[in-house]
């Protein structure tokens, strides 16, 4: 039983780090052969998991030929546009200047219905308002609506804006994010400052806390039970 728990993890932590090499991608964004990759995977591990009988390594040797042979992949696809294309396919327009284009529906064994809830999915019930409608390579349906039925924003109406950046986490669960507050030239004292006059005197109290570009403390204490 041990030597099953040792093997369980050996892999497990294994294929938590090949999949971190694989990148970020969810499991909707990925292309076919990294799909395929994941599915081998998770036969090789099974195997050598569930078989104590087979050794180790044994099981280790393919998952780590796998990630090669992936990464190789990977390589050539963002090297080559040709291979790209072989591999990853390319584009598919299916709605174009607001017509549907039904070939390319057909050749996509991708019916009408299949849009029609994409569609719906990206907020758009109504076709008539789409000028142009794209499937990617992963299988997620880009929609561009027609120019009246875009939403409106201040470029259109002649309102100047000011810069908006992302918003600096402070803190999380109580502990502080010392990096984050020296990249914006902060100190503790100034948090504990800061978060002193609302009231807050221990910042493990805090649940979560970040720093907007325009100097606007947010902050939200842990609940108390």
């Amino acid at each position: 039983m041990l030597l099953v728990i040792i093997r369980t993890l050996i892999l497990y932590a294994l294929v938590v780090v090949i999949m971190r090499l694989m990148g970020k991608r969810q499991i909707g964004q990925l292309q076919p052969f990294e799909l395929v990759v994941i599915i081998v995977l998770s036969a090789l591990v099974a195997i050598p998991m569930a078989d104590t009988g087979i050794p180790l390594i044994n099981g280790i040797i393919p998952i780590l030929t796998l990630l090669v042979a992936q990464g190789t992949l990977s390589y050539i696809t963002l090297k080559s546009t040709k291979a790209r294309g072989v591999v990853c396919g390319t584009p598919s327009v299916v709605i174009r200047n607001g017509k549907i284009v039904s070939e390319e529906l057909e050749r996509l064994r991708y019916n009408i219905n299949d849009l029609l809830e994409q569609l719906r999915t990206k907020n758009f019930p109504n076709i008539a308002d789409i000028e142009f409608a794209i499937l990617e390579t992963n299988g997620q349906l880009s929609v561009i609506p027609k120019s009246q039925k875009r939403p409106v924003c201040p470029e259109d109406l002649q309102i100047p804006t000011q810069y908006e950046g992302l918003p600096v986490t402070l803190i999380i669960d109580g502990k502080v994010n010392e990096s984050s507050l020296k990249d914006i030239n902060l100190s503790i004292d100034w948090l504990r400052k800061e978060l002193g006059r609302f009231g807050i005197t221990d910042l493990k109290k805090v649940l979560f806390a970040s720093l907007d570009t325009t100097g606007k403390l947010f902050y939200q204490l842990k609940p108390q039970y």
